[in-house]
């Protein structure tokens, strides 16, 4: 029998909460991932459905008059053909998270889609509460809109559109943060999302005051 050192016992125990989770791939299954998976998926396929009302030629909400219909829908089929994507994945990787090297492609997954939606919202958010107040004048390229109602486009964005992708965004934090559980990779996946959100955010936002360059708004 072999008698291992306390002190490298402790060492090895250290190590490990150091990694990420390494249970098997029959037994992984973090409280909540199921859950939280399916509502992810269920609140990003709302997005998907409105998209594609404007994709096949609804008008109930619209911010102006498109300079051409054909270019409007397709934007908005191909805006949802790609949000259903997005909505369909937390569903389909759930089996895909027992897998150690899938899990942490996907952990990349979460943290591109989580910095990408809530670092959008942010940026937009703050451009139309400034527009509302005078303060920044948001530009719609002509060739794309014949006429736009700002005041209108300003609410709708504040009210849903932005509101939708800042919760999408903390929603895909929350499954990386479900799968990392108690490890030390969560504080690092957390703090390298929020530095990449504050410097995006930063970088839009300049963009936006022409500081470094034009941010042109389309939808």
């Amino acid at each position: 029998m072999v008698h291992w050192p306390a002190d490298r016992l402790k060492m090895q125990r250290a190590g490990r909460a150091h990694r990420l989770p390494s249970i098997g791939p029959q037994r992984f299954r973090p409280p909540g991932l199921v859950a939280a998976s399916l509502v992810t998926g269920g609140y990003g396929l709302l997005y998907a459905v409105y998209r594609a009302y404007y994709g096949f030629g609804g008008t109930v909400g619209m911010i102006g008059r498109p300079a051409s219909q054909a270019e409007w829908r397709v934007i908005n089929l191909t805006a949802a053909a790609m949000l259903l994507v997005a909505a369909l994945l937390p569903v389909a990787a759930l089996p895909l998270w027992r897998r150690p090297r899938l899990r942490r492609v996907l952990l990349v997954v979460c943290w591109v889609l989580a910095v990408g939606f809530v670092m959008h919202a942010l940026i937009q958010d703050t451009q139309r509460v400034l527009s509302l107040a005078g303060a920044l004048r948001i530009r719609y390229p002509a060739s794309f809109w014949a006429t736009v109602n700002r005041h209108t486009a300003d609410i709708q964005d504040l009210a849903f559109n932005e509101t939708w992708f800042l919760i999408e965004g903390l929603l895909w934090g929350m499954l990386a943060l479900i799968v990392l559980g108690a490890s030390s990779a969560r504080r690092w996946w957390t703090g390298t999302a929020l530095a990449a959100i504050a410097v995006l955010t930063a970088i839009g936002l300049l963009s936006a005051f022409d500081v470094i360059g034009n941010l042109t708004i389309i939808f």
